[in-house]
């Protein structure tokens, strides 16, 4: 099924909030968003970006603007999708067609569409990975070596952490000293545990 007939699917199937949505696809499909079907909604893009989608549920339907957090919300009617998880997402919910006012809610889309012709989009922040707690039999040989510290320093940190978990994951002290006897060149070499299937 492509994404035009997966779109179809999903405004004419039989549902209580059938009438409600297709009144928001006319207001989206009334400025000039592309139309697409991404994560089982409708979703509406501008450049390739997404901006808006519709989404209906069992006790509610209404719109969610990937980048909400910009938009003034004049109404107060935005909520955030996930308090604490999502920082940009914000979700205006309806629970009857009545609460639609046209001229309001195309002027929500339509501040979205130029926030994201302007750039406002909240770039998503990377976590820096922490370091794994070394384990003693690894942290031992790099203080008896000051090369192999040295190479484990240059490591990534994620690689330094497959190392630690490699080792630390055995369960028997033999194990982990096969291990680390393993690892050893490949940390001299400044090689990852698993670059070679990388």
């Amino acid at each position: 099924m492509d994404k035009s007939e997966k779109l179809e699917k999903y405004f004419n199937e039989e549902h209580h909030y059938r009438g409600a949505i297709g009144l928001l696809r006319e207001l989206a499909l009334s400025t000039n968003v592309e139309e697409t079907y991404k994560w089982q909604f409708p979703t509406y893009t501008v450049a390739g970006k997404n901006v808006f989608a519709i989404c209906k549920f069992k006790n509610h339907f209404g719109i969610w603007f990937f980048n909400g957090t910009f938009l003034k919300d004049p109404k107060k009617v935005l909520q955030n999708a996930q308090e604490g998880k999502t920082m940009a997402m914000r979700h205006w919910k309806f629970e009857s067609i009545k609460e639609i006012d046209k001229k309001i809610v195309l002027g929500y889309i339509k501040e979205a569409i130029t926030n994201q012709k302007q750039g406002k989009v909240l770039a998503a922040v990377k976590k820096k990975p922490k370091a794994a707690e070394i384990p003693s039999l690894l942290l031992e040989a790099l203080k008896k070596n000051k090369a192999l510290e040295a190479s484990f320093k240059n490591l990534t940190i994620y690689k330094q952490n497959e190392y630690c978990e490699y080792i630390q994951t055995a369960k028997q002290e033999k194990t982990k000293l096969s291990r680390l006897e393993k690892s050893i060149p490949l940390i001299e070499q400044g090689k990852g545990l698993n670059d070679k299937y990388r």
